[in-house]
């Protein structure tokens, strides 16, 4: 894991290496986007087919879990997927570390999850029928209901830190040990979990959003229980 070193302050804010990794990865895909969706056309060439693959991918997954809802939170999911993704990755150039690796850079991913979550069940089911979901099927259940929110939102943070974390970890020893001999299949390895991470990642986020959208339905799921 990189430690915070300061490059400069704006006011009284210090502006770390994690944050210029992390504002470096946002430009090199706000510019990759621009340029590569400058000439779309009915005819694809070969950039557009592999990112028309990508987005059909994403959409996919989505639909999995929520098929009338897909287009709605691709634009969330999506930019999660991507941009964790790049995360991961950029822990393979060297001297440069994954911004994920830092539980401050977790910790703010899975805040925005949790803001969205709340957001879209809102949106979906209306305030007054969204909030009676914590009550059911009884109100004693409450602060179980709350702390859940509370604890997954942590774990959400730690699960993605930890993991990034040990595995740059894990290549600093191995590479001490064995030098030239491992970087192939470390890098691959490397790759491999960060897009795993990545889908794990984007795939808990989208159960949490669908929890809170279905919010209404399983509350009448549990009335009918009930009443039998």
């Amino acid at each position: 894991m990189e430690a915070a070193t300061i490059w400069f302050h704006i006011g009284p804010f210090a502006v770390t290496s994690i944050v210029v990794t992390t504002w470096g990865i946002m430009l090199a895909l706000g510019v990759f986007c621009w340029l590569a969706t400058r000439n779309l056309a009915l005819d694809p060439g070969p950039l557009q087919a592999m990112l028309e693959g990508m987005v059909s991918a994403m959409e996919e997954s989505i639909c999995a879990v929520l098929p009338d809802r897909a287009q709605q939170l691709l634009p969330f999911i999506g930019t999660l997927w991507i941009y964790i993704v790049f995360a991961n990755l950029v822990g393979v150039i060297p001297r440069l570390h994954a911004p994920t690796g830092n539980l401050s850079v977790t910790a703010g991913l899975a805040l925005l999850v949790f803001l969205s979550v709340h957001w879209y069940g809102v949106r979906n089911e209306g305030l007054r029928r969204y909030l009676k979901h914590y009550l059911s099927p009884s109100p004693i259940l409450l602060p179980f209901h709350l702390l859940s929110e509370v604890t997954r939102t942590v774990a959400l943070a730690v699960r993605l830190f930890g993991n990034i974390m040990s595995l740059e970890m894990a290549a600093m020893l191995i590479l001490l040990v064995a030098g030239l001999l491992a970087p192939v299949p470390l890098l691959m390895l490397h790759i491999v979990e960060s897009l795993v991470q990545a889908y794990i990642f984007g795939m808990l986020a989208l159960i949490y959003v669908a929890g809170a959208m279905q919010s209404q339905q399983n509350l009448e799921r549990d009335e009918k229980g009930n009443e039998q």
